[in-house]
């Protein structure tokens, strides 16, 4: 067996183990305890049985696509805010840079930080070079997973997340 094959080899029983734990719609979410760039701490508990849950995972602060996309939250918001939803974009960022990116982007919804990896990893989002791939997945009300997209157009980030949670049936939210 040649080097290139051992390779090959070697990277496939590597691989194998995520392919077979990756999340798919109808599981149930894991847990997550995020910091989120306005100062709380989010749990998908928190929203359990109140609210659809939404989270755009990104790769990296102040790169060109994870501004796009943050930006278009941030400027389109407001079609997400009119159903009854939770949105969130997170990153493996440290909690500072984070906030200095939603200050940049002038996103007026909370950016979550997870540093450790350990949920990202939960998520099944890590890349082989460590960062998150663009994934979002769509939690419903129960805790399970809805949809995951995994097919992220950046500028259209908030277009498509509105009409995709009115496609799963999430329902607009109640005026208070």
């Amino acid at each position: 067996m040649n080097v290139i094959t051992k390779i090959y080899l070697i990277l496939a029983m590597l691989a194998f183990p995520v392919l077979s734990s990756a999340l798919e719609v109808g599981d149930q979410a894991p847990a997550f305890s995020l910091q989120g760039t306005d100062g709380k701490t989010y749990s998908l508990e928190q929203f359990h049985n109140k609210q659809a849950v939404v989270i755009a995972w990104y790769p990296k602060a102040f790169t060109s696509g994870c501004t796009i996309e943050c930006k278009s939250l941030a400027q389109n918001g407001h079609l997400l805010k009119r159903l009854d939803v939770s949105y969130f974009m997170a990153s493996v960022d440290a909690l500072e840079t984070n906030q200095e990116f939603a200050a940049e982007t002038e996103a007026d919804f909370p950016l979550l930080s997870d540093p450790s990896k350990e949920v990202a990893k939960a998520y099944d989002v890590l890349a082989f070079y460590g960062l998150p791939n663009r994934h979002t997945f769509y939690i419903g009300k129960d805790g399970k997973i809805l949809f995951i997209d995994r097919q992220i157009n950046a500028a259209t980030s908030a277009e498509d997340m509105a009409s995709k949670l009115e496609e799963l049936g999430v329902p607009a939210r109640r005026a208070s």
